[in-house]
């Protein structure tokens, strides 16, 4: 009876400790800024099987990588989990932004490229696909010879939400590519002499079939630069233009989130390969909208101005720890040491008394 009594207390305590180690790795999971992942828009998959899987823009001649972690900290690479450009792919080139969802055992890969078919001749003739697999590790195989839906004119940057009531949302980003724009900040532009015309990227939603084969309705109006300079977004949307980096304003690279009734959707403008490149968001009541961009804006920029070496900050997405508690904001920035190459950050968030904020750029 003695030895069963020391035998049950070394398995509560065996129990503890486990359950300890679970909580722990769950609450504290860390980041190790820059991360040694050279990715572009990277997006952070948490799976059900408790692994964290990276997935971003370069490292992969027309296709996409994978990176696995339990910690957010370390990761290792899984190698190539998508591959396009192939004899029965609908894409082509420039294979960016990829996304995966875990639904019902299947994982979808969300992504943009330029179509295949181009009688025109466009430069940018990107468009959205979507790709599965029974793991996120791939292989992910495009579930159609042609693009998901096309609006008629080129977009980028597929982000998808799954609201409370099973309807499905699919957010996007149109191209500045020919969508020139008059504003009082392309009127200001063509005055100075530095640009005849400006160029605007906005991001639209649209209702998806939860089976992800088609859209539905037509595309809503989310997201645009502002009109006016007096706009209190005006200065910090405007960069790339005023600092003379490029003819265009974008607005790109949304991310969807839902907290205590409302939608928070954070989104990136100024010239992605800038250092100006930076992160706002905009709140509503209602999936499409409309849209109410914050006063706190930008939550997420270059720190050189405070003394710091981190710039072009921007495509996020949003992670989260394995219990729910704790927000992560992964992006992608450059410092002094990484030079032109894009490499991913990811930082503590929270979204408090209808506030968002990001603990970042950081280097740890």
């Amino acid at each position: 009876m003695k030895m069963n009594t020391q035998i049950s207390s070394w398995n509560l305590l065996a129990i503890f400790l486990i359950g300890t180690m679970i909580s722990l790795s769950s609450c504290n999971v860390q980041s190790n800024n820059p991360l040694d992942v050279q990715f572009g828009d990277p997006y952070v998959l948490l799976a059900s099987d408790g692994h964290y899987y990276m997935y971003g823009t370069g490292g992969v001649q027309d296709g996409f990588g994978c990176y696995k972690s339990d910690n957010l900290k370390d990761w290792e690479y899984q190698g190539v989990v998508y591959q396009g450009n192939t004899p029965d792919s609908w894409a082509e080139s420039c294979f960016w932004a990829p996304e995966v969802y875990e639904r019902d055992g299947k994982f979808y890969m969300f992504f943009s490229a330029n179509w295949k078919v181009n009688p025109t001749a466009e430069l940018e003739n990107f468009l959205i696909g979507v790709a599965v697999s029974d793991s996120p590790t791939g292989p992910f195989k495009e579930m159609s010879d042609a693009p998901l839906f096309n609006p008629g004119y080129p977009i980028i940057d597929a982000n998808v939400f799954f609201d409370d009531d099973g309807r499905c949302y699919l957010y996007y980003s149109r191209c500045c590519y020919k969508h020139p724009v008059e504003s009082e900040v392309a009127a200001w532009a063509r005055e100075k002499g530095m640009f005849d015309e400006i160029e605007e990227s906005w991001i639209y939603g649209i209702e998806i079939s939860p089976d992800f084969t088609h859209v539905i309705g037509e595309p809503v109006l989310i997201l645009c630069p502002p009109e006016k300079m007096s706009d209190a977004q005006a200065e910090w949307e405007s960069r790339s233009v005023t600092a003379g980096e490029a003819n265009r304003r974008w607005t790109e690279g949304s991310f969807l989130i839902k907290r205590d009734g409302t939608y928070y959707m954070m989104y990136s403008a100024n010239f992605f390969g800038g250092e100006n490149y930076a992160v706002g968001y905009a709140t509503s009541d209602s999936p499409l909208g409309p849209y109410v961009k914050s006063p706190d804006n930008p939550v997420l920029e270059k720190n050189t101005p405070k003394g710091g070496s981190v710039t072009g900050v921007g495509h996020n997405s949003i992670t989260w720890s394995r219990d729910g508690k704790q927000l992560f904001c992964v992006y992608h920035g450059r410092t002094a040491a990484t030079g032109d190459e894009r490499v991913v950050f990811i930082d503590k968030m929270k979204i408090k008394n209808g506030r968002l904020t990001v603990d970042g750029p950081t280097i740890k």
